[in-house]
Parts: structure tokens; C-alpha cells; sequence
């Protein structure tokens, strides 16, 4: 008997593990499911960490407020107060209710419009700034465009079904990185709650953010969720750790909240945010054509860049400078470029210029004069040479 009740107790027990076997596995598969559409950019130098499909043209829903957004705080004096036209009541789909004739600032607008989703407060926005809702749509292609996003077209502010309404993952990405260098935008879209005065409505409105990652993720500080049954579920996020900013974008994603966690993770583990130039501590410099003097030259901006752990020994500086500076020179006058390549592919350059005045004197020119052997005059040599 107690053999049986033992032998019985061992297979119960390995039934036991299997289940928790299978189970595990399908939560894993659960939570790894690739959306239809999705990458991770790193945000000051706009790096693709991460992509599937990225340039594929896919509707996104309510993430479209990310630009409306934008062009708006860009645009407009958010102090001003807007009388809410008829035509911006009663919107299909997510709502803030906005009533006709009711009082309220552009700025709490932009909060309903990217806390609530409100499809009312595009609406509101779009006719204020444009008069029309298809004129504001051509103004958010141009400053599209104009961002580098080249494979969308929108239709309207809020991002209701619309066949000729559509973006990439890669363009929805590197609008929401510049929208995120605007400091009211990065505000608003990592609020949690915004109260509202009462405008005429009868009530005071409380706010409360959509995006369940500024809670359920570390370093998640904003963007944007939506959804419609074309789109699916799609969601915008931000996230900083260690100094450095990801935006994801999952687009018609399953389990968007999951998805995103996941791919950030990935990027944040294998990439670090590196200065790789800092002007503080470089300085060259440069002879001139007068053999007695010299030229000393830096540069501005320092360079950080995202780079995995294998890259760092492929990394390298190259400075552009001729072989004699001609005089006169003067402060921030430019005399080459510092180039930043990672292998073959060039990833940032900017001027090397002059950090002091540096001219010819009577005896300069004198000694020049003295110098010429004949009517051939030894000047400044242009010769552009690659150091690094």
C-alpha cells in the first residue's frame, strides 16, 4: 500500500511539473509576441536600437496626437483661452465631453488630448490653429516631412480609420524623439493626473494618464497609447535609464504593454549611452603660413552616442585640417572637421575652428617680403590631410 500510494505520489508530482512546464512556456510565448510593426531609436542621436518591419505602412490610432501635439505647443501660445466650436462636440471615440462655447485654455487641451486621448480636443486644436481639420492635416504632412518623417500621411488629428491615414513605426519614432526635445511636450506626456477648472461645462474635469507604462515601467516617462480595430493596439514609449532615452513603438501589438517592456529591456541591456567626444579636453595646433606662429583650434559640441559593448575598438576620430592655416585668422573662424566614424559609417561631424585671433604684423610681412625667391611667393599651402 504504500509502495502504490508512493509510486502514485511520483507521477502526480512529475504531471505537476509538466503542467508548470507548459504554462511557463506559453506566458513567455504570451509575452514575446511581435507586433505587426516595431522599433527602438535612441533619442538625442536618433540610432535605430532595434527593428521589425519598421518601414512598413500601418494605421496607429490615437498615437497620431503625438504630432498634433507637437505643431501645436511649436505654434501656439498655450495660455490662450479657445471658445469650443460645435464641430469639435461630440466626436466619435475618446472624449474629454467638450461642450460648445465652453471656455478653455490651448494647454489644457493638450492634456486632454494626450492623458484622456481626447479625439474632441484634436479636433478643438485643429480648428484653432488651422481653421479646418484638412488644413491642419496638410500642416501636419509638411512638419512631418519636415521632421524626416517621410512614409506617413495623415488625415486628420486624432487618428480615427482613415485608408489614407497612415505612418512606420521609424517615422512614429523619430516624431515622438523630436517632440521630446520640447520640454512642455515631455511635461505633459509624463503627467499622471491634470485637473481641469470648470470653463462652462458644470464641472471641473480630473485627468488621469492612459499609459500604463509611466507606472508598471522603470524610467518610463511618457508617450502615447491607441486603438482602433484597424490598428490594433499601438503604443509609444519613452523610458531613460543611465543618462539614456528610448522611445519604442509597437504597432498593432497583441499585448503592446508587454511587447514594449521587452524590446526596451533588450535595448537597454545591450547599449550604453557613451561620450565618445568631449571638447573640454581637445585642442590642436595648427602652424600658419608664417613659420613663428601658430594657431590654436577646438570644437564645441561634445558627441554621445548609444554603442554595444563590441563596437567601443571601432570607433575612431578623423581630423580634417589643411597643413598651414593662411592668416588672418579670428575666433570661431572654422579650419577643418572632426569626423566621428564607427567602421565605415560616419556617425558625427562638426567644424574645428579657431579659438584665438591670429594676424600679420608689419614685420610678418616684411619677412615675407624678404623671403621671395624672385617674383614666386611661398603662401599657404591647402593641402587637406587625415589624422586619426
Amino acid at each position: 500500500m504504500t509502495k502504490r500510494y508512493s509510486s502514485l505520489f511520483i507521477w502526480l508530482a512529475a504531471i505537476l511539473t509538466l503542467l508548470v512546464f507548459i504554462m511557463s512556456q506559453f506566458f513567455v510565448v504570451h509575452a514575446s509576441v511581435e507586433s505587426q510593426a516595431e522599433t527602438v531609436i535612441e533619442v538625442t542621436s536618433g540610432r535605430v536600437l532595434y527593428a521589425k518591419n519598421e518601414q512598413k505602412s500601418v494605421p496607429m490610432a490615437s498615437t497620431t496626437k503625438i504630432l498634433t501635439a507637437i505643431i501645436i505647443i511649436e505654434d501656439c501660445d498655450l495660455n490662450n483661452i479657445v471658445t469650443i466650436p460645435e464641430k469639435a462636440v461630440g466626436v466619435e471615440g475618446s472624449s474629454i465631453y467638450l461642450v460648445a462655447n465652453e471656455k478653455i485654455s490651448i494647454k489644457d487641451l493638450l492634456y486632454g488630448l494626450m492623458l484622456q486621448s481626447g479625439n474632441d480636443c484634436a479636433v478643438a486644436l485643429a480648428l484653432y490653429h488651422s481653421g479646418t481639420v484638412e488644413a491642419f492635416a496638410e500642416e501636419m504632412n509638411l512638419r512631418a516631412r519636415s521632421i524626416g518623417a517621410l512614409n506617413s500621411n495623415f488625415m486628420n488629428p486624432h487618428g480615427l480609420p482613415d485608408n489614407k491615414h497612415f505612418t512606420t513605426a521609424f517615422d512614429l519614432a523619430i516624431i515622438a524623439a523630436y517632440a521630446l526635445h520640447n520640454s512642455v511636450f515631455s511635461e505633459i506626456v509624463s503627467t499622471n493626473t491634470h485637473t481641469i477648472e470648470d470653463g462652462g461645462c458644470g464641472y471641473v474635469r480630473v485627468l488621469h494618464n492612459k499609459n500604463k507604462m509611466l507606472s508598471q515601467y522603470d524610467g518610463a516617462n511618457g508617450v502615447k497609447t491607441g486603438y482602433t480595430q484597424a490598428a490594433g493596439r499601438c503604443l509609444v514609449t519613452s523610458a531613460t535609464r543611465n543618462g539614456m532615452q528610448l522611445v519604442s513603438v509597437v504597432l498593432n501589438s497583441p499585448d503592446m504593454y508587454e511587447r514594449s517592456k521587452e524590446i526596451l529591456d533588450q535595448c537597454f541591456a545591450e547599449y550604453s549611452f557613451c561620450r565618445i567626444f568631449d571638447p573640454v579636453s581637445y585642442q590642436i595646433v595648427l602652424p600658419t603660413e608664417i613659420r613663428t606662429k601658430n594657431c590654436r583650434c577646438s570644437c564645441d559640441e561634445a558627441f554621445l552616442y548609444p554603442i554595444k559593448a563590441d563596437e567601443a575598438t571601432n570607433l575612431y576620430i578623423k581630423e580634417c585640417v589643411p597643413e598651414f592655416v593662411s592668416l588672418p585668422i579670428h575666433e570661431g573662424d572654422a579650419v577643418g572637421e572632426l569626423q566621428i566614424y564607427l567602421k565605415n559609417q560616419l556617425l558625427f561631424s562638426q567644424k574645428i575652428v579657431s579659438i584665438e585671433t591670429v594676424e600679420k604684423n608689419f614685420w610678418d610681412i616684411l619677412r615675407e617680403i624678404t623671403q621671395r625667391n624672385g617674383f614666386k611667393i611661398c603662401g599657404s599651402i591647402n593641402i587637406w590631410r587625415n589624422v586619426g
